[in-house]
């Protein structure tokens, strides 16, 4: 079981070192809460709509970003997963970071890219399946389109993720209301996993954002909602053992393994 913080945040454009600030400033609060991990959105770090200078922003997984990181981490023993240009040779991903103070950090890096934008920025990593035992729990990640793509879901469940932690940033109109009001909760159902789902509010330059972050439960319930608009720390207490009789009566994990 653990208690976990989301945060719907109004990333600065380029500003890594206000993000970060916020990102402190959000785990202090959600420490004097009870949780032990903060979630932020897709490319948090150095906003989403930033363009050209993403790839000026971009830091190696073991650069001074990540261990700025780190620091907020040991000092506040809350874990953080972020968003990050992550720079890996001559190619840059959009990643995200789970850090817990002095750990190993884990690295995600998306592989479904959206659009001219994020292909014009970023290089496509294969599908995977990151995970990661956060007290107890085991977790994995994905970003933002990564989660519209049933089998990126499937794929952290069959590997025997209990909880799937998603960075996004889902931008606003019909299709993000219908992920944001839809989408996660039948994720979370048909695979029996929780399914957090942290956006972006406001708009920068180039995007407005739908808000709208969602936690789900494996039987389908929605744990936590943030509105449309505004920056909202949501805390939810995660516990599987508390969804044993879904996963007992909704058998889609087995009943798939045993078709094979």
């Amino acid at each position: 079981m653990i208690t976990l913080a989301a945060l719907q945040m109004r990333s600065e454009s380029g500003d890594v070192a206000a993000n970060l600030a916020r990102i402190g400033e959000a785990a202090r609060d959600a420490a004097g809460k009870g949780a032990s991990l903060l979630i932020t959105p897709e490319l948090g770090l150095t906003g989403y709509g930033a363009g050209d200078i993403i790839s000026d922003l971009a830091e190696p997984a073991n650069g001074p970003l990540v261990r700025r990181l780190q620091a907020i981490s040991t000092a506040t023993g809350v874990a953080v997963i972020a968003g990050f240009a992550e720079r890996a040779g001559p190619e840059v991903f959009n990643s995200a970071v789970y850090v817990d103070g002095a750990a190993e950090p884990v690295v995600y890096r998306k592989s479904h890219l959206y659009g001219a934008y994020e292909r014009a920025l970023f290089a496509a990593a294969a599908p995977s399946a990151v995970l990661f035992t956060h007290r107890g729990v085991k977790c994995g990640m994905l970003i933002c389109y990564d989660v519209e793509f049933p089998e990126n879901v499937r794929r952290l469940a069959l590997a025997g993720a209990d909880a799937v932690l998603v960075p996004t940033a889902l931008p606003a109109g019909y299709s993000g209301t219908f992920i944001a009001d839809h989408m996660i909760q039948t994720r979370a159902f048909e695979n029996q996993v929780f399914v957090a789902y942290v956006n972006h509010c406001g708009a920068d330059e180039r995007f407005t954002f739908a808000g709208s972050s969602r936690i789900a439960a494996p039987d389908g319930s929605l744990l936590a909602g943030a509105a449309s608009h505004g920056e909202t720390l949501m805390i939810v207490t995660v516990d599987p053992a508390v969804f044993d009789v879904s996963r007992s009566e909704n058998t889609y994990l087995s009943d798939l393994q045993r078709q094979a």
